[in-house]
Protein backbone atom coordinates (compact mmCIF):
# COMPACT_ATOMS: atom_id res chain seq x y z
CA UNK A 1 0.00 0.00 0.00
CA UNK A 2 1.15 3.22 -0.50
CA UNK A 3 0.60 6.83 0.52
CA UNK A 4 0.34 10.00 -1.92
CA UNK A 5 -0.51 13.92 -0.32
CA UNK A 6 -4.05 14.13 0.33
CA UNK A 7 -6.37 15.69 2.86
CA UNK A 8 -7.08 13.62 6.01
CA UNK A 9 -10.49 13.74 8.07
CA UNK A 10 -8.95 14.72 11.04
CA UNK A 11 -8.70 18.05 12.29
CA UNK A 12 -4.83 19.16 12.94
CA UNK A 13 -3.50 21.84 15.47
CA UNK A 14 -1.69 24.20 13.34
CA UNK A 15 0.97 27.17 14.02
CA UNK A 16 -0.23 29.51 11.86
CA UNK A 17 -2.27 29.42 8.70
CA UNK A 18 -1.26 27.20 6.09
CA UNK A 19 -2.49 27.26 2.35
CA UNK A 20 -3.61 24.90 0.77
CA UNK A 21 -1.27 24.21 -2.30
CA UNK A 22 2.29 24.66 -2.13
CA UNK A 23 5.74 24.34 -4.52
CA UNK A 24 7.19 21.02 -4.74
CA UNK A 25 9.22 18.19 -7.13
CA UNK A 26 6.68 15.21 -8.35
CA UNK A 27 8.49 12.22 -10.00
CA UNK A 28 5.46 11.37 -12.88
CA UNK A 29 7.25 7.83 -13.12
CA UNK A 30 10.08 5.59 -13.99
CA UNK A 31 12.92 6.89 -16.46
CA UNK A 32 14.74 9.78 -17.01
CA UNK A 33 14.94 13.63 -15.88
CA UNK A 34 11.88 14.61 -17.43
CA UNK A 35 10.12 12.89 -15.18
CA UNK A 36 10.94 15.57 -12.11
CA UNK A 37 8.43 18.01 -12.74
CA UNK A 38 8.62 21.40 -10.53
CA UNK A 39 5.26 22.47 -9.66
CA UNK A 40 3.46 25.53 -7.65
CA UNK A 41 -0.16 23.57 -7.11
CA UNK A 42 0.39 20.55 -5.11
CA UNK A 43 -2.38 19.99 -2.46
CA UNK A 44 -0.95 20.37 1.21
CA UNK A 45 -0.84 17.32 3.21
CA UNK A 46 -2.99 17.11 6.55
CA UNK A 47 -1.70 15.13 8.96
CA UNK A 48 -3.62 12.40 10.22
CA UNK A 49 -4.10 10.69 13.74
CA UNK A 50 -0.50 9.92 14.86
CA UNK A 51 1.50 12.53 12.28
CA UNK A 52 2.86 15.79 11.99
CA UNK A 53 3.07 18.13 9.07
CA UNK A 54 6.88 19.86 8.62
CA UNK A 55 7.50 23.14 6.83
CA UNK A 56 10.50 21.86 5.44
CA UNK A 57 13.37 24.15 4.85
CA UNK A 58 16.21 21.68 3.44
CA UNK A 59 16.61 18.04 1.76
CA UNK A 60 19.19 16.13 0.40
CA UNK A 61 20.31 14.59 -2.18
CA UNK A 62 20.78 10.27 -2.34
CA UNK A 63 21.42 7.38 -4.59
CA UNK A 64 17.81 5.91 -3.56
CA UNK A 65 15.93 9.14 -4.59
CA UNK A 66 17.73 8.56 -8.04
CA UNK A 67 17.92 4.79 -8.06
CA UNK A 68 13.91 5.01 -7.90
CA UNK A 69 13.75 7.57 -10.41
CA UNK A 70 15.63 5.60 -12.23
CA UNK A 71 14.37 1.99 -11.79
CA UNK A 72 17.33 0.88 -11.32
CA UNK A 73 16.20 -1.28 -8.65
CA UNK A 74 14.43 -3.46 -10.98
CA UNK A 75 16.35 -6.90 -11.19
CA UNK A 76 16.39 -6.48 -14.61
CA UNK A 77 18.81 -3.76 -14.46
CA UNK A 78 22.50 -5.44 -14.36
CA UNK A 79 24.67 -2.58 -13.69
CA UNK A 80 25.52 0.25 -11.64
CA UNK A 81 23.78 3.53 -10.91
CA UNK A 82 25.63 5.45 -13.37
CA UNK A 83 24.52 3.65 -16.48
CA UNK A 84 21.12 4.75 -16.44
CA UNK A 85 21.58 7.68 -13.94
CA UNK A 86 20.46 10.52 -16.88
CA UNK A 87 17.60 8.53 -18.73
CA UNK A 88 16.52 5.39 -16.75
CA UNK A 89 16.48 1.91 -17.80
CA UNK A 90 13.98 -0.33 -19.56
CA UNK A 91 12.35 -2.13 -17.33
CA UNK A 92 8.85 -3.38 -15.97
CA UNK A 93 7.67 -1.24 -13.21
CA UNK A 94 6.40 -4.67 -10.99
CA UNK A 95 9.71 -4.28 -9.01
CA UNK A 96 11.58 -1.02 -9.94
CA UNK A 97 11.28 0.46 -6.12
CA UNK A 98 13.46 -0.46 -3.85
CA UNK A 99 10.82 -2.31 -1.73
CA UNK A 100 10.14 -4.91 -4.81
CA UNK A 101 5.98 -3.03 -4.81
CA UNK A 102 4.94 -1.28 -8.20
CA UNK A 103 5.52 2.65 -7.17
CA UNK A 104 2.73 4.58 -7.03
CA UNK A 105 2.79 8.17 -9.11
CA UNK A 106 2.86 11.43 -9.00
CA UNK A 107 5.31 10.96 -5.83
CA UNK A 108 7.07 13.30 -4.06
CA UNK A 109 10.57 12.01 -3.40
CA UNK A 110 12.91 13.30 -0.61
CA UNK A 111 14.87 10.77 1.82
CA UNK A 112 15.84 13.57 3.72
CA UNK A 113 14.33 15.97 5.79
CA UNK A 114 14.88 18.84 8.15
CA UNK A 115 12.18 21.62 8.75
CA UNK A 116 10.23 22.50 11.58
CA UNK A 117 6.47 21.55 13.02
CA UNK A 118 3.87 23.57 12.12
CA UNK A 119 0.85 21.25 12.40
CA UNK A 120 -0.27 18.29 14.51
CA UNK A 121 -3.01 15.37 14.14
CA UNK A 122 -4.95 13.84 15.90
CA UNK A 123 -3.20 12.27 19.16
CA UNK A 124 -0.10 14.30 18.63
CA UNK A 125 0.68 16.81 21.39
CA UNK A 126 0.23 20.40 20.20
CA UNK A 127 3.26 21.40 22.50
CA UNK A 128 5.61 19.80 19.68
CA UNK A 129 4.64 22.68 17.10
CA UNK A 130 7.29 24.65 16.51
CA UNK A 131 10.27 21.77 17.09
CA UNK A 132 12.94 21.43 14.77
CA UNK A 133 13.26 18.23 13.25
CA UNK A 134 14.19 15.65 10.96
CA UNK A 135 12.75 12.35 9.94
CA UNK A 136 13.81 8.74 9.94
CA UNK A 137 13.93 8.23 6.90
CA UNK A 138 12.94 4.11 7.47
CA UNK A 139 9.66 4.40 8.45
CA UNK A 140 8.13 1.65 10.78
CA UNK A 141 5.06 3.13 11.75
CA UNK A 142 2.93 2.58 8.29
CA UNK A 143 4.14 -1.22 9.04
CA UNK A 144 2.89 -1.11 12.58
CA UNK A 145 6.42 -1.88 13.42
CA UNK A 146 6.86 -5.18 12.07
CA UNK A 147 10.33 -6.76 12.25
CA UNK A 148 12.12 -6.31 9.20
CA UNK A 149 10.05 -4.52 7.21
CA UNK A 150 9.62 -0.67 6.63
CA UNK A 151 9.08 2.22 3.96
CA UNK A 152 11.04 4.22 2.93
CA UNK A 153 10.18 8.62 3.45
CA UNK A 154 9.82 9.47 -0.47
CA UNK A 155 8.97 6.22 -1.66
CA UNK A 156 6.02 4.37 -0.37
CA UNK A 157 4.96 7.54 1.17
CA UNK A 158 5.81 11.45 0.09
CA UNK A 159 8.69 13.46 1.08
CA UNK A 160 10.92 16.13 1.40
CA UNK A 161 11.13 17.62 -2.03
CA UNK A 162 8.22 20.12 -1.58
CA UNK A 163 7.33 22.93 1.01
CA UNK A 164 5.42 20.50 3.46
CA UNK A 165 5.47 16.69 4.39
CA UNK A 166 3.83 14.90 6.71
CA UNK A 167 5.04 11.74 8.54
CA UNK A 168 4.81 9.80 11.78
CA UNK A 169 4.71 11.71 15.19
CA UNK A 170 6.97 9.27 16.87
CA UNK A 171 9.35 8.94 14.19
CA UNK A 172 10.14 12.67 13.45
CA UNK A 173 12.79 13.64 16.20
CA UNK A 174 13.63 17.29 17.95
CA UNK A 175 17.33 18.03 17.49
CA UNK A 176 18.49 20.71 19.50
CA UNK A 177 22.04 21.86 18.23
CA UNK A 178 23.55 24.90 16.73
CA UNK A 179 23.50 23.02 12.89
CA UNK A 180 22.10 24.91 10.04
CA UNK A 181 19.41 23.04 8.36
CA UNK A 182 21.29 22.61 5.51
CA UNK A 183 23.57 20.40 7.76
CA UNK A 184 20.45 18.69 9.70
CA UNK A 185 18.96 17.66 5.93
CA UNK A 186 22.65 15.71 5.23
CA UNK A 187 22.41 13.35 7.45
CA UNK A 188 18.81 10.99 7.85
CA UNK A 189 19.63 8.89 4.78
CA UNK A 190 23.43 8.78 4.21
CA UNK A 191 24.53 8.86 8.79
CA UNK A 192 21.36 6.21 9.36
CA UNK A 193 22.93 3.85 6.52
CA UNK A 194 26.21 4.10 7.78
CA UNK A 195 25.54 4.15 11.59
CA UNK A 196 23.66 0.77 10.58
CA UNK A 197 25.93 -0.74 8.71
CA UNK A 198 28.88 -0.35 11.81
CA UNK A 199 25.70 -1.39 14.21
CA UNK A 200 25.04 -4.73 12.52
CA UNK A 201 28.53 -5.75 11.49
CA UNK A 202 29.27 -4.94 15.43
CA UNK A 203 32.32 -2.74 14.59
CA UNK A 204 34.36 -1.57 18.50
CA UNK A 205 37.41 -0.11 19.02
CA UNK A 206 40.77 -1.12 17.03
CA UNK A 207 39.53 -3.02 14.23
CA UNK A 208 40.54 -2.60 10.68
CA UNK A 209 37.67 -1.34 8.27
CA UNK A 210 37.89 -0.77 4.89
CA UNK A 211 34.80 1.85 3.68
CA UNK A 212 34.36 1.70 -0.12
CA UNK A 213 32.23 5.10 -1.49
CA UNK A 214 33.99 6.68 0.44
CA UNK A 215 33.90 9.90 -0.37
CA UNK A 216 30.09 9.82 -1.21
CA UNK A 217 27.62 10.50 1.73
CA UNK A 218 27.13 7.13 3.04
CA UNK A 219 31.11 6.49 3.17
CA UNK A 220 31.94 9.70 4.48
CA UNK A 221 29.53 9.57 6.83
CA UNK A 222 31.01 5.96 7.67
CA UNK A 223 34.12 7.10 8.27
CA UNK A 224 33.43 9.38 11.08
CA UNK A 225 30.80 6.86 12.60
CA UNK A 226 33.67 4.39 12.79
CA UNK A 227 36.17 6.73 13.92
CA UNK A 228 34.00 7.54 16.84
CA UNK A 229 33.83 3.90 17.61
CA UNK A 230 37.65 3.77 17.96
CA UNK A 231 38.00 2.02 14.67
CA UNK A 232 41.02 1.80 12.29
CA UNK A 233 39.63 3.48 9.36
CA UNK A 234 41.06 2.73 5.14
CA UNK A 235 39.33 4.65 2.73
CA UNK A 236 38.91 3.40 -0.62
CA UNK A 237 38.40 6.39 -3.23
CA UNK A 238 39.78 8.83 -5.84
CA UNK A 239 43.18 10.00 -5.23
CA UNK A 240 41.99 13.37 -5.84
CA UNK A 241 39.83 13.04 -2.72
CA UNK A 242 42.47 11.46 0.01
CA UNK A 243 42.99 14.67 1.91
CA UNK A 244 39.61 15.27 2.17
CA UNK A 245 38.77 11.92 3.77
CA UNK A 246 41.89 12.37 6.01
CA UNK A 247 40.44 15.26 7.23
CA UNK A 248 37.44 12.88 7.97
CA UNK A 249 39.40 10.85 10.15
CA UNK A 250 40.43 8.33 7.65
CA UNK A 251 43.71 6.79 8.66
CA UNK A 252 44.73 5.80 4.87
CA UNK A 253 43.43 6.35 1.61
CA UNK A 254 43.27 3.39 -1.21
CA UNK A 255 43.07 5.06 -4.44
CA UNK A 256 39.66 3.68 -6.35
CA UNK A 257 40.40 1.78 -9.37
CA UNK A 258 43.97 0.26 -7.84
CA UNK A 259 44.35 -3.10 -7.01
CA UNK A 260 42.45 -3.48 -3.10
CA UNK A 261 44.55 -6.85 -2.25
CA UNK A 262 47.45 -5.89 -3.42
CA UNK A 263 47.34 -2.10 -1.55
CA UNK A 264 45.79 -4.24 2.04
CA UNK A 265 47.25 -7.89 1.59
CA UNK A 266 45.19 -10.90 2.76
CA UNK A 267 43.88 -10.99 5.83
CA UNK A 268 44.55 -7.91 7.04
CA UNK A 269 40.84 -6.02 7.69
CA UNK A 270 38.69 -7.16 10.23
CA UNK A 271 35.24 -5.44 8.35
CA UNK A 272 34.25 -4.23 5.02
CA UNK A 273 31.71 -1.57 4.58
CA UNK A 274 30.81 -1.78 1.57
CA UNK A 275 28.18 0.51 -0.72
CA UNK A 276 30.07 -0.11 -4.24
CA UNK A 277 30.30 -4.28 -4.93
CA UNK A 278 30.57 -4.27 -8.80
CA UNK A 279 34.01 -5.93 -9.82
CA UNK A 280 36.10 -5.27 -6.12
CA UNK A 281 33.97 -7.49 -4.77
CA UNK A 282 36.36 -10.62 -4.72
CA UNK A 283 39.02 -8.56 -3.48
CA UNK A 284 37.34 -7.45 -0.40
CA UNK A 285 36.11 -11.09 0.71
CA UNK A 286 40.15 -11.72 -0.10
CA UNK A 287 41.78 -9.08 2.36
CA UNK A 288 38.97 -10.11 5.38
CA UNK A 289 40.38 -11.81 8.08
CA UNK A 290 38.82 -15.54 8.81
CA UNK A 291 35.59 -14.87 11.08
CA UNK A 292 35.58 -11.15 9.23
CA UNK A 293 32.03 -9.33 8.39
CA UNK A 294 31.22 -7.92 5.21
CA UNK A 295 28.01 -5.67 5.65
CA UNK A 296 26.37 -3.84 1.94
CA UNK A 297 24.21 -1.32 1.64
CA UNK A 298 24.45 -0.06 -1.81
CA UNK A 299 25.83 -1.60 -4.99
CA UNK A 300 26.25 2.12 -6.60
CA UNK A 301 29.28 -0.04 -8.84
CA UNK A 302 27.04 -3.01 -10.43
CA UNK A 303 24.82 -5.19 -8.27
CA UNK A 304 25.98 -8.21 -10.01
CA UNK A 305 29.12 -9.80 -8.42
CA UNK A 306 31.53 -12.84 -8.86
CA UNK A 307 31.34 -14.71 -5.10
CA UNK A 308 33.58 -18.25 -4.66
CA UNK A 309 31.39 -19.81 -2.18
CA UNK A 310 34.97 -21.49 -1.01
CA UNK A 311 36.08 -18.49 0.31
CA UNK A 312 32.92 -17.38 2.21
CA UNK A 313 32.43 -20.69 3.79
CA UNK A 314 36.38 -21.45 4.69
CA UNK A 315 37.04 -18.14 6.26
CA UNK A 316 33.91 -18.53 7.85
CA UNK A 317 32.68 -14.92 6.84
CA UNK A 318 29.75 -13.32 7.64
CA UNK A 319 27.69 -11.26 5.12
CA UNK A 320 25.47 -8.77 6.25
CA UNK A 321 22.87 -7.27 4.12
CA UNK A 322 21.85 -3.33 5.78
CA UNK A 323 18.62 -2.18 4.85
CA UNK A 324 16.03 -2.50 7.59
CA UNK A 325 17.49 -0.85 11.06
CA UNK A 326 16.42 -0.85 14.46
CA UNK A 327 15.38 1.81 16.42
CA UNK A 328 18.40 2.64 18.09
CA UNK A 329 20.26 3.47 15.18
CA UNK A 330 18.55 6.56 14.02
CA UNK A 331 18.00 7.45 18.07
CA UNK A 332 21.52 6.97 18.16
CA UNK A 333 22.17 9.82 15.57
CA UNK A 334 20.57 12.15 17.39
CA UNK A 335 22.31 11.80 20.46
CA UNK A 336 25.49 11.91 18.35
CA UNK A 337 24.22 14.81 16.90
CA UNK A 338 23.39 16.83 19.89
CA UNK A 339 26.69 15.74 21.59
CA UNK A 340 28.42 17.14 18.73
CA UNK A 341 30.30 14.15 18.26
CA UNK A 342 29.92 13.96 14.10
CA UNK A 343 29.86 17.29 11.51
CA UNK A 344 28.50 16.45 8.36
CA UNK A 345 30.46 18.19 4.56
CA UNK A 346 27.84 19.93 2.32
CA UNK A 347 29.62 20.44 -0.66
CA UNK A 348 27.18 22.07 -2.37
CA UNK A 349 23.67 23.39 -2.18
CA UNK A 350 20.74 24.22 -4.69
CA UNK A 351 17.15 25.90 -4.70
CA UNK A 352 14.73 23.22 -5.03
CA UNK A 353 14.19 23.83 -8.82
CA UNK A 354 17.32 22.92 -9.29
CA UNK A 355 17.09 19.82 -8.57
CA UNK A 356 17.97 18.33 -12.01
CA UNK A 357 21.58 19.82 -11.75
CA UNK A 358 22.04 18.93 -8.38
CA UNK A 359 21.16 15.18 -9.72
CA UNK A 360 23.71 15.73 -12.84
CA UNK A 361 26.27 17.11 -9.99
CA UNK A 362 25.48 13.89 -7.49
CA UNK A 363 26.03 11.54 -10.58
CA UNK A 364 29.15 12.87 -11.55
CA UNK A 365 30.98 12.45 -8.58
CA UNK A 366 32.91 15.31 -9.08
CA UNK A 367 31.99 17.17 -5.69
CA UNK A 368 32.84 15.63 -2.32
CA UNK A 369 30.36 16.27 0.74
CA UNK A 370 26.40 16.50 0.82
CA UNK A 371 24.43 18.13 -2.10
CA UNK A 372 21.62 19.91 -0.66
CA UNK A 373 18.30 21.33 -1.66
CA UNK A 374 17.00 24.50 -0.15
CA UNK A 375 13.36 24.64 -0.13
CA UNK A 376 11.45 27.82 -0.84
CA UNK A 377 9.64 29.35 2.10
Amino acid sequence: MAMSVGIAKSSPKHQADIPGLMTGVVLIGHGGFENLQYREDIAVPNPAPGEVLIRVAAAGINNTDINTRIGWYSKAVKSGTEAGGAQGFEIQDADASWSGVPMAFPRIQGGDCCGRIVAVGDGVDAGRIGERVIVRNMLRSYVDYRPMECWTFGSECDGAFAQYAKAPARETFKVECEWSDIELASVPCAYSTAENLLHRADVVAGEHVIITGASGGVGSAAIQLAKRRGAVVTAVAAKTKADQLVALGADRVHPRGESILKGQGRETVDVVIDVAAGPDFPELLEVLKKGGRYAVAGAIAGPIVELDVRTLYLKDLTFLGCTFQEDVVFENLITYIERGEIRPVVGKTYPLKDIVQAQQDFLSKSISGKLVLVIPQ
